[in-house]
């Protein structure tokens, strides 16, 4: 008797063949790098800005804006934006202004001096009432200011900061008293250095003024509620025809309105807006 064995797995007469292994996936791309800011030719540009601001400005803006931009040297020149919107008006040559209220920003863009395309409200503050540390005063706040033997405030005429105090003051019914006694400095900075001397019994300034003399000064109190009209709001924004200027003052205006510059003006106490 023959027996016939059939082997199960072994048809074909050859070994079991292994599966091949998958295919390595593809190594993910490498982030591409950021680009690095063109380069831009040696130039110079010239910017109005709000006294209120000048700090910030020149201690810490315009150096962070050379690391990335060293050609470009930004010249500051600093006062109150109304003295600042008559320079312009004038012939100044700044390429951009940056000021401590919409008025005179507003008067700019209708004069044609400032590109209405480029204004932007990047910052907010708020008003307050001061006083020297180590000045003794009855005044405790905005409503019996006039308990102050000298009160200074900007020249409503030309500071922004003196025509929110009279706005503040004309609502509590007591501006005609304060504008006849009250000294009127020609930009923000110089009333608080009055207030700061002590040849000013109070003062009124801008919050973020208060604090870069905190050393100095303190605050008796804040504008109340209800006696401005609208907010402490400085704008900032670009002469017409820049000509050769134009590159450099929009990568400066660009970098104002970055994450690195809202962490400078943070610090210094402005808002975002």
């Amino acid at each position: 008797m023959i027996i016939v064995m059939i082997l199960a797995g072994c048809g074909g007469g050859g070994a079991p063949q292994e599966a091949e292994p998958a295919p390595a996936p593809e190594p993910a791309p490498a982030p591409a790098p950021e680009p690095e800011p063109e380069p831009i030719l040696e130039v110079e540009i010239l910017i109005a800005v709000a006294a209120s601001l000048q700090n910030a400005f020149e201690g810490d803006l315009i150096p962070l804006f050379n690391i990335d931009y060293p050609g470009v040297k930004v010249v500051g020149t600093y006062d109150g934006s109304g003295k600042l919107q008559t320079q312009i008006e004038e012939g100044l040559d700044a390429a951009l202004f940056f000021s401590a209220a919409t008025k005179q920003m507003n008067a700019l863009v209708e004069g044609g001096f400032i590109d209405a395309s480029t204004v932007t409200n990047l910052l907010e503050n708020e008003v307050v009432l001061i006083t020297a540390i180590d000045t003794e005063t009855a005044v405790t706040g905005f409503e019996n200011i006039t308990e102050a033997k000298i009160i200074a405030i900007g020249d409503p005429a030309s500071v922004p900061a003196g025509q929110y105090a009279e706005e503040i003051f004309i609502s509590l019914g007591s501006w005609d008293e304060i504008a006849a006694r009250a000294s009127h400095g020609t930009n923000v900075t110089e009333v608080l250095n009055w207030v700061a001397e002590g040849s000013a019994e109070v003062g009124v300034v801008y919050m973020t003024d208060a604090a870069s003399m905190e050393d100095k000064i303190r605050v008796i109190a804040v504008a109340p509620e209800g006696t401005l009209e609208t907010l402490v709001v400085y704008p900032v924004g670009l002469k017409t025809d820049l000509g050769d200027k134009a590159e450099a003052a929009t990568a400066f205006l660009d970098f104002l309105k970055s994450a690195d510059a809202a962490k400078v003006f943070e610090s210094y106490g402005f808002k975002m807006m």
